[in-house]
């Protein structure tokens, strides 16, 4: 404890010394632009009503374009809050009975545009971007993104609940057209109608706003002022969008039948089985607000591969989804605490302490094997102000698991001033399996107190056959966002016999007890050295079981800090205690870790470059205790990007750990090698490679993808799994062809 308490001092010093610095600024650094409005203070856009649809060529010469005048007064939210953007931005909003048009003229210097990416769904922080965020329900919580490049990418996004929740696997069928022009770039964007569910209302009034990245100067603009610490997503402060009154809604109802190929060899295989399926999906507005969809015998053949950890510790490792049925419309179903604004692009992964509703339990084994899906259907959208979200699907038996049923059901209602509160159902129940089931229910709510603090919670409880005793999970946590202060504190408890069957979760009988505490100066004197923003902060969590006796805890404590260029450095001290029940192996010449109580402290250094440039690197070192011994750790990549067509990573992580005993002295090492080539913004190929040097193992993914039509792709995928031993068996090989084909009625 000693230890603890020299860190506790060590960043108590470093926050009063930090904001010593900046007392002179802080009327600077706190409340430029405003956390709420009223709706008389909103931004007002008014849509032009189009007799013919513009040419979409990306050239800004048709009438609509050139006779209206154009919105503009975009703001920045970094690096000077509320000033006016660095680069004048020109937009347009029209539309047919069938379409939206959004055009958009970008004034900048051509040399210094930067594109990294074309491919779908392209990352947005590391090149020039333009986005818009359409609330086609007037709710001021949800929402879809459209998002394009000077390069004429294009990704797309729903948003649930001001970003609680962020799908970037939702798509939809639109179009983007872009030009380079003398100073700076234009954009045509169609988004048909039948692409999204919007309100019945004769007048409707949409929340709109618009954002735009300037990749050099790592500046992000809004058309409505928002906040840096908050993002496109916060729909409260969006603007209004009118005058769509003639506007047509179509229920849209789309197949996609698929047909598959596929030949496969198993490792040691001593020949390939050729196998040829196929299915369909079909989707269906049900009413303006509300979408069906239908699965029969789908397949996952062309999802991304997981990606290879090493993993050190007592749990199973976290492997996120990425099979597209499942993605849409997901953040309906999710439950737990507001997340935080981190300001380090990583994906979200939800409390892998307990994540409730976890669809990879679905349709996978636990080692990722895939079980086949007889059929699935599922219900997701809004109607009358309340989220619905309903799936259910039958799986096929596999050896010895049996075919399941599976049915999940949440319902949300909006209440009060961007607050909700929901119920969950979730069930898995064998089919024939004479009461083999698990089901799980429980409330929850989502409280927006006042502008910057949020308050969540949830209790469930859980129900198997047999199991008495603590069944429940509970959560609650508050938190409040700002610009130079955020704080959040939180309490997780899992009772010892609560069983989850279709989430995600390390352990039960535990009370994990969480802050997050940080601070976001910005002196003058740091910012002309290149630092944007410094960021001491702790991250504490403390374990205990349900009499509060110390289980486990990981106090990170750490200062970051953020450059001009996007890149950024931290140095943290994560002092970590674990409670091990059972023996841990960690290598198979190692002995294993025994039984007990452990206690080690990890130093840890990250450092990223801008990652815009066409080299860039990321590198996370650890020294320090490992178990009953110690470590030194490196994670680290170094990415290739000569252009927006191509990229290549290069990544290792490798462990050295020193551990008592016979063959305590090991590595453990991960090699990773990732490609991909963009022919057009509708055709990819994308590689990976991994070895692993502790089983000799090589693993290699390609994936063709071709988009020829919206939502219609063709896949070619190739799969190889080989050992590098001596007298190793056989590799394993795959090869898969892939075609779907939308068919919109």
């Amino acid at each position: 404890m000693l230890l603890h308490g020299r860190l506790f001092e060590i960043v108590l010093i470093a926050f009063v010394l930090t904001a010593g610095l900046t007392t002179r600024t802080l009327s600077q650094q706190i409340g430029q632009l405003p956390t709420e409005i009223a709706e008389n203070e909103r931004r007002v856009f008014s849509a032009i009503e189009l007799a013919a649809p513009p040419v979409l060529d990306g050239h800004l010469d048709d009438a609509v374009w050139r006779n209206n005048a154009p919105e503009t007064g975009f703001v920045q939210a970094e690096p000077f809050e509320g000033s006016e953007a660095s680069r004048r931005t020109e937009v347009w909003v029209a539309f047919t009975s069938d379409n939206i048009y959004v055009a958009a003229y970008l004034h900048d210097d051509p040399d210094g545009i930067v594109v990294s990416d074309i491919r779908k769904d392209f990352r947005t922080d590391n090149q020039d971007v333009f986005e818009i965020i359409l609330d086609t329900f007037g709710d001021r919580r949800n929402g879809y993104v459209f998002s394009t490049n000077p390069g004429g990418g294009r990704a797309d996004q729903q948003v649930t609940n001001e970003g609680r929740e962020i799908n970037s696997s939702w798509d939809a069928p639109w179009d983007v057209r872009t030009q380079l022009v003398a100073d700076g770039w234009t954009l045509e964007m169609v988004i048909p109608m039948n692409s999204i569910r919007s309100s019945t209302d004769e007048n409707p009034v949409w929340g709109i706003n618009f954002s735009r990245r300037i990749r050099r100067n790592n500046e992000i603009v809004y058309w409505a002022p928002i906040p840096r610490a908050f993002a496109l997503t916060r729909l409260s402060l969006a603007g209004n969008l009118v005058g769509l009154n003639s506007i047509r809604r179509s229920r849209n109802l789309r197949a996609t039948p698929y047909v598959l190929g596929r030949t496969v060899r198993q490792v040691g295989g001593l020949s390939f089985e050729e196998k040829v399926d196929g299915g369909v999906d079909v989707k269906y507005g049900v009413t303006n607000g509300l979408t069906l969809d239908v699965t029969v015998n789908p397949d996952f053949a062309q999802a991304e591969a997981d990606e290879q950890q090493v993993n050190l510790t007592q749990f199973s490792q976290f492997f996120p989804e990425k099979r597209d049925f499942f993605l849409e419309n997901s953040g309906l179903f999710y439950i737990g605490d507001t997340p935080r604004n981190t300001r380090i692009a990583t994906a979200p992964r939800g409390n892998e302490d307990l994540l409730l509703f976890f669809s990879r339990r679905m349709g996978l084994a636990a080692d990722g094997t895939p079980i086949p899906i007889t059929g699935g259907v599922r219900l997701t959208g809004q109607q009358s102000g309340v989220q619905i979200g309903a799936l259910g699907l039958r799986t096929k038996a596999l050896g010895t698991t049996p075919s399941n049923d599976y049915a999940v059901v949440r319902l949300r209602r909006n209440v009060m001033n961007n607050s909700d509160v929901g119920v969950l159902f979730m069930t898995r129940s064998a089919v024939g399996g004479g009461g083999n089931f698990n089901r799980l229910y429980g409330v929850d709510a989502n409280i927006r107190l006042f502008g910057r603090v949020d308050w969540s919670s949830f209790f469930i409880q859980s129900d198997s056959p047999g199991v008495t005793g603590p069944r429940y999970a509970y959560q609650t946590s508050l938190n409040r966002e700002g610009n130079y202060l955020h704080v959040k504190a939180g309490l997780l408890s899992i009772g010892e016999n609560f069983n989850d069957e279709l989430g995600f979760l390390r352990r039960t009988g535990i009370m994990k007890w969480s802050t997050d505490i940080g601070i976001r100066p910005r002196p003058e004197a740091m910012r002309r050295l290149g630092v944007r923003e410094m960021h001491p902060h702790i991250v504490w969590n403390y374990f205990t079981d349900q009499s509060f006796n110390k289980v486990a805890m990981r106090l990170h404590t750490g200062y970051t800090f953020f450059l001009s260029n996007g890149g950024f450095s931290e140095l943290s001290a994560n002092p970590t205690t674990e409670t091990l029940l059972n023996p841990l192996t960690l290598h198979p010449d190692a002995e294993p870790v025994p039984v007990g109580v452990h206690d080690w402290n990890e130093w840890m250094f990250r450092y990223n470059t801008d990652a815009s440039r066409m080299f860039s690197v990321s590198f996370t070192g650890i020294l320090g205790g490992l178990w009953n011994g110690t470590q030194r750790t490196v994670r680290t990549s170094v990415t290739f990007k000569p252009s927006f067509k191509f990229r290549a990573d290069l990544g290792l992580s490798r462990t050295n750990a020193d551990l008592p005993g016979v063959g305590g002295q090991f590595a453990r090492e991960i090699w990773t090698a990732r490609a991909n080539y963009s022919f057009t913004s509708n055709m990819f190929i994308d590689g990976l490679a991994q070895y692993n040097a502790a089983s000799e193992a090589v693993n290699l993914n390609v994936r063709f993808n071709l988009i020829h039509s919206p939502l219609s792709n063709l896949f070619i995928v190739y799969n190889e799994q080989r050992f590098a031993t001596l007298g190793a068996p056989v590799p394993g090989r795959s090869l898969v062809l892939k075609a779907t084909q939308m068919l919109s009625f």
